[in-house]
């Protein structure tokens, strides 16, 4: 496209932060999946009706709305939390004060009171990434990390203790879930599954797994791809205050942030900005467009006994309309108005300039207006020689 306006950037630019939100909220997600179906489905129906398949043009406009339809019953869930992300008076709603640090206190109690019982566990925290697509099985619940729950839970006569607990949002989301197993070789020989299922699960994203070994009543975190040994409940507690803190901590001075917004995630960013474009021109090319061209009047046919003084008007603005990828494309000078002075008599007359004396490039673009629509003309006689 050789035109592109100021308005077409910015609808770029804002589906672009709209495409990039959507995919870090469904990431991870099994509505994920079923987002990219859908948009394949929308990229095949618009090659469709671009190259004039009338039957799968037809038969994609009848299932569009029951795919919709089909997503939105399936994947409630997921919906429900974008739209409560994105609810605008959410930031007015009632402050948590210090709900982070008494979360953080009550797990870390909980875990270290279980280490004294020999009770083994496995707590699986959420933090940016979510872990559905890396997890197996699983019990979905709702409740507060607490200590009498999670030992309800990974008691040894409990049907939910051989597995592990997700935690999102401060909240217990899904019990007797099972991880993937760490494939690093020269670990500890000491680790048992729990262990090993801990790293598994946190090299593969940015959740923290906190282990409680039923063996030696050691409290560990695995983070990264590393396990690290917690001492006490003080240090977990602090700990765990970090999950509650901002992963990206603003910054106070503009220009840093902007810096830090620009730079955080830029191939993720810089993919969707190219995404978006690609699919906009795509669906550009296909939307009526309006050109306007300045068009100089050609006269021709001016009888040898006549002489035309000057135009009061040289320039006529022409104005197209057709399909963005043709009326867009139209090189002004290829434009071109031809006036026909055959009959032109003495003294000031006026024609009227009519859509079969332009002349364009195709003919798959259509003229709308023509301004001004008439030229005054004033003969003379040609001067002798």
């Amino acid at each position: 496209m050789t035109d592109i306006r100021f308005q077409d950037l910015l609808d770029i630019v804002f589906l672009t932060v709209v495409a990039y939100y959507l995919y870090l909220w469904f990431q991870g997600t099994k509505a994920f999946k079923a987002l990219v179906g859908l948009m394949a489905l929308g990229i095949a129906f618009t090659f469709a009706r671009t190259w004039g398949l009338f039957l799968t043009t037809w038969m994609f406009q009848i299932l569009w709305q029951v795919f919709i339809i089909l997503l939105i019953i399936l994947f409630q869930p997921e919906i429900r939390q974008v739209l409560e992300k994105v609810n605008p008076f959410h930031r007015f709603g009632p402050s948590n004060g210090d709900e982070g640090g008494k979360w953080g206190k009550h797990l870390a109690e909980a875990c270290f009171v279980m280490a004294r019982r020999r009770i083994g566990a496995l707590v699986i925290i959420e933090r940016g990434d979510r872990v559905q697509e890396l997890v197996t099985g699983g019990i979905s619940v709702q409740g507060d990390p607490g200590t009498e729950l999670l030992l309800c839970i990974f008691n040894k006569e409990s049907p939910l203790h051989d597995g592990a607990v997700v935690i999102r949002s401060r909240q217990i989301t899904t019990v007797a879930c099972y991880l993937p197993l760490s494939t690093t070789e020269g670990l500890p020989q000491e680790w048992g599954t729990r262990h090993r299922a801990a790293l598994g699960l946190a090299e593969r994203c940015d959740a923290w797994v906190l282990v409680v070994s039923e063996e030696r009543g050691v409290v560990s975190l695995a983070r990264g791809k590393k396990v690290l040994p917690i001492s006490n409940q003080e240090e977990l507690s602090r700990l765990l205050h970090e999950v509650a803190a901002p992963l990206h901590p603003k910054e106070t001075i503009w220009w840093k942030r902007i810096r830090s917004v620009a730079v955080h995630r830029w191939r993720l960013k810089l993919g969707t900005f190219l995404a978006v474009g690609l699919v906009w021109l795509l669906l550009a090319g296909q939307q009526d467009f309006e050109a306007s061209f300045q068009v100089p009047v050609e006269l021709v046919n001016t009888p040898q006994q006549l002489a035309v003084e000057e135009l009061s008007n040289p320039m006529i603005k022409v104005t197209a309309r057709g399909l963005r990828k043709d009326s867009s494309t139209i090189n002004p000078k290829d434009v071109h108005i031809r006036l026909d002075l055959s009959r032109a008599v003495l003294g000031k007359r006026k024609y009227r300039i009519s859509r079969d004396q332009v002349s364009l490039p195709n003919d798959r673009v259509d003229i709308v207006r023509i301004d001004p629509a008439e030229l005054d003309l004033i003969f003379r006689p040609a001067p002798t020689s």
